[in-house]
């Protein structure tokens, strides 16, 4: 097996309209110190020219017929690529020219996925996110979003949860576990997929000094009923595939309290409609197989996962959300 830093890397991007995103992005990655062998851009059904564009500017692009949702515009992605590595990116970053070059550097062979440092495009001192952690309540925390940059988000550690935000992958990972869950179509599809990664002990890596920056929610917005919507869902259909078997409260009370700040922003009947579409759907999905080990080891995951999301709070501080969840969830 080649070292990470010889290795060969492929870069996915799913896009859906934004062309001025999407040129801003191909020109960044054309000023990596360390090129991307393939350029693979997965256009979602773009009404705008964001296709031709990105085939002008020398990507190989696949075009979808309609917009199949991020889950599996990545997979085709993954599954046209020839390299060892995928680089998966959301078309509104953009990346330090060293990027990928920490990333690769810093990938052991024991390593299968890492990530670095996201920072929001608009203000550089305040973090974006960093990895992910998962609460037993089925919700997902982003860890740093909204944080002042400092020491908590510059220390190197092994994570379970990479956000396919600007992250890579050894390709191997994804025909070991299989792809990303295409019924969640958009949002909390990687958190999915790192639980998976978790449950089967493949770990991944935070590397704080390759850098990135997020603009955020460009396509839709952050409180857009349509995410608030797909989030409200997705949060029942990760509960309904993984969490048999786990403790209820802390699900009822991590569920309910994100509804109540989905209220708090003009999202409410959003986040109702998505959980009324997430119990019906979670009835046709397809589950993995659980028994007592299983159940065990993912109550460890879930466990640990809280007592990092914890540590961190206390270090950099709570919001709102999660010092309510953790008071009512432990008690």
């Amino acid at each position: 097996m080649p070292t990470a830093a010889a290795a060969k890397v492929a870069a996915v991007i799913p896009t859906w309209n934004r062309r001025d995103l999407l040129a801003t992005l191909l020109r960044n990655l054309a000023a990596q110190a360390r090129p991307f062998e393939e350029i693979i851009v997965v256009d979602n059904g773009s009404e705008d020219d964001s296709a031709e564009l990105a085939a002008r500017e020398g990507a190989r692009v696949l075009q979808m017929s309609r917009n199949l949702g991020f889950a599996a515009a990545v997979n085709r992605g993954i599954e046209a690529a020839t390299a060892e590595w995928v680089a998966i990116l959301n078309n509104d970053v953009t990346l330090e020219p060293d990027w990928l070059t920490k990333l690769l550097d810093a990938a052991g062979e024991e390593i299968a996925f890492a990530t670095g440092k996201i920072l929001q495009a608009a203000n550089h001192q305040l973090v974006d996110g960093t990895f992910d952690e998962i609460s037993r309540g089925g919700c997902a925390s982003r860890c740093g979003s909204g944080r002042p940059d400092g020491p908590a988000w510059n220390r190197t550690r092994p994570i379970r949860v990479a956000p396919m935000t600007a992250a890579i992958f050894r390709r191997q990972l994804f025909r070991d576990l299989g792809g990303l869950d295409e019924t969640f179509g958009s949002y909390m599809e990687d958190v999915e997929f790192g639980l998976r990664c978790a449950l089967a002990g493949r770990g991944g890596l935070f590397v704080p000094s390759a850098i990135a920056y997020h603009l955020g929610s460009a396509t839709l917005g952050e409180w857009n009923s349509n995410t608030v919507w797909r989030i409200a869902r997705n949060q029942v259909l990760l509960s309904a595939k993984h969490f048999r078997g786990q403790p209820w409260w802390p699900i009822v009370a991590g569920q309910l309290l994100w509804g109540m700040v989905a209220a708090r922003h003009g999202c409410g009947s959003a986040f109702v409609r998505g959980k009324i579409a997430g119990i019906r759907e979670a009835r046709r999905m397809t589950r993995p197989s659980t028994n007592e080990y299983t159940r065990k080891v993912l109550a460890e995951v879930l466990e640990s996962s809280e007592e990092n999301m914890l540590a961190l709070a206390r270090e950099t501080g709570f919001d709102s959300y999660w010092r309510a969840y953790f008071w009512l969830s432990r008690r």
